[in-house]
C-alpha cells in the first residue's frame, strides 16, 4: 500500500543582508526626520503653555487696577520675590497673620518685610482687622489657581507664597530665588517697568533646547535671552 506524503508548505525566502541594510537605512532616515519634528512640537507646546499661563495673571492685574486705581505693588530690585500671590488672591488680617481669602495660606505680618522688602508691611488687597466702613473688602482677582501655579516656600524663619510657572527651573542651574532650587517664579515690576512704562512688566524664563526663552507681556511671541 502506497503511503501519501503530507503536503509541504513552500518555504519563504529569507531577507538578504542587502535588504536588511536597506530597511535599517530607511528607518534611520525616518527617525532623522521624525525626531526633530517631535522635539520642535514639544518645545512649541511648552512655550504655548507658559504663554497661556501668562494671560490670566495679566487680566487679574488689570482687574486689580480697575478696583484700586493702581497696579499691585512690587518688590523693587527683586522682581522674582513679589507680592502678586497675596495681592491677587486677596487676604484678611487676623491678628499677627495675613490669611488668603480661601483660608489655605497664611503669612506672619513680621515676615512680610523680610521677604518682600523693608518698605512692605502688609497688603493692599486686604480686609483689615477692625476696618471702618470706608475700607474696601479684599477681593479674589485670580480664580481657579492650580497647585502647580504657586509655591509655598519655607526657610528656618519665614513661610511665604509666590506665583510660579509650571515649567520648573533646571536644578543644575543657579536658582532664581537663592536657596530654592527648581522654583520658577513670575517676575513682576510695576514701580519701574522698562518695557511697559505706563503699566507693568511681567515675565518668566524657561530653558528650552539649551537656551533661555523669555515669555513676557511685552512680546507676543518669545525671546531668546541667552
Amino acid at each position: 500500500m502506497k503511503t501519501l506524503n503530507p503536503t509541504r508548505v513552500p518555504r519563504r525566502p529569507a531577507f538578504t543582508l542587502i535588504e536588511l541594510l536597506v530597511v535599517i537605512a530607511i528607518i534611520g532616515v525616518l527617525a532623522a526626520l521624525v525626531f526633530p519634528a517631535l522635539r520642535a512640537a514639544k518645545i512649541s507646546a511648552m512655550r504655548g503653555k507658559v504663554q497661556a499661563e501668562l494671560r490670566p495673571i495679566e487680566m487679574a492685574i488689570e482687574s486689580y487696577k480697575a478696583k484700586y486705581g493702581f497696579y499691585p505693588p512690587d518688590n523693587p530690585g527683586q522682581p522674582q520675590l513679589n507680592q502678586l500671590f497675596y495681592e491677587l488672591q486677596g487676604t484678611a488680617q487676623k491678628g499677627a497673620e495675613f490669611e488668603t481669602l480661601d483660608g489655605q495660606e497664611r503669612i506672619l505680618a513680621a515676615s512680610i518685610p523680610a521677604v518682600f522688602g523693608a518698605a512692605v508691611a502688609g497688603f493692599v488687597n486686604c480686609t483689615k482687622a477692625g476696618g471702618g466702613d470706608d475700607s474696601k473688602a479684599a477681593e479674589k482677582f485670580l480664580n481657579g489657581l492650580r497647585t502647580d501655579q504657586y509655591s509655598i516656600l519655607t526657610t528656618t524663619t519665614v513661610r511665604y507664597g509666590v506665583l510660579v510657572c509650571p515649567v520648573t527651573w533646571p536644578a543644575n542651574l543657579p536658582p532664581v530665588i537663592p536657596g530654592v532650587p527648581e522654583v520658577n517664579p513670575w517676575r513682576y515690576n510695576s514701580s519701574t517697568p522698562t518695557h511697559n512704562p505706563k503699566s507693568f512688566d511681567l515675565w518668566v524664563d524657561i530653558l528650552v533646547g539649551g537656551k533661555t526663552n523669555r515669555i513676557s507681556n511685552w512680546n507676543k511671541a518669545y525671546e531668546v535671552v541667552h
